[in-house]
């Protein structure tokens, strides 16, 4: 019998952890603003309609904004996202989510007539990842010929060069040996990155379900890896 108790309270216990990491109260990685002093969100139409005033600049240094995806998608809120983050003295840069299914010259162009050049923007991000993604139907080289095209395009229009956001599985698929004068934004919710041949990363995307005043929905939360002036460069 006590036994039959134990395990019920250990299961039930189990439940409400589960529970509170499902609904974003509890998660494995709490980065210090001690060591990593710049710490940002991602966001897209999934957040709604942000309350920027509402957003605590001590605690959000940056935003990076969802701009495009494939060859045709804009997503529906990133000319209003660009302009009130903007407006409320937040640095950002905007994303694109590259898929298997067009081009890398679609999708350029589809993400250069939709974000403004403009000062003091952080670099362009290629967001690379299977899961939303097309079916895989090309070879490996095809796909990284594919990203390459893309990548050459942003740079050139932009005149910086495209931040790599990844996850371990895309990574060590395509680009250990790629693509090597890009930085890197790693995507791991579970644990601090580590990649394959300890390249350094930049920003490391450590929370997916968190939550922020300002913001009604789950929100990501990044560090920036580096100084203050190391980061002023990226908005030059």
């Amino acid at each position: 019998m006590i036994f039959k108790k134990i395990l019920v309270l250990f299961f039930t216990i189990l439940l409400i952890i589960g529970f509170l990491f499902y609904k974003g109260f509890l998660r494995l990685n709490y980065p210090s603003f001690k060591e990593f002093p710049i710490q940002g969100i991602d966001i897209s139409n999934h957040q709604g309609n942000i309350e920027w005033n509402e957003i605590d600049k001590t605690k959000v240094h940056f935003v990076y904004i969802k701009a495009t995806e494939g060859g045709d998608f804009k997503d529906s809120k990133f000319q209003h996202n660009w302009k009130s983050a903007k407006s409320n003295n937040f640095p950002v840069g905007a994303y694109h989510f590259f898929t298997f299914c067009k081009s890398g010259k679609e999708q350029a162009d589809n993400f250069i007539n939709t974000v403004p050049i403009e000062k003091n923007s952080l670099p362009p991000v290629i967001d690379l990842e299977f899961g939303g993604n097309c079916k895989l139907n090309k070879s490996k080289q095809d796909v990284i010929n594919e990203i390459e095209i893309f990548e050459n395009l942003i740079y050139k229009r932009y005149n910086k060069k495209p931040i790599l956001y990844v996850t371990e599985e895309f990574y060590n698929e395509f680009l250990i040996d790629n693509f090597l004068d890009n930085e890197l934004w790693f995507r791991d919710v579970f644990k601090r990155p580590k990649i394959i041949g300890n390249k350094k990363w930049l920003i490391w995307q450590y929370a997916n379900r968190a939550h922020l005043k300002g913001i009604k929905t789950y929100v990501d939360l990044n560090i920036f890896n580096g100084t203050e002036n190391e980061f002023k460069e990226l908005l030059k």
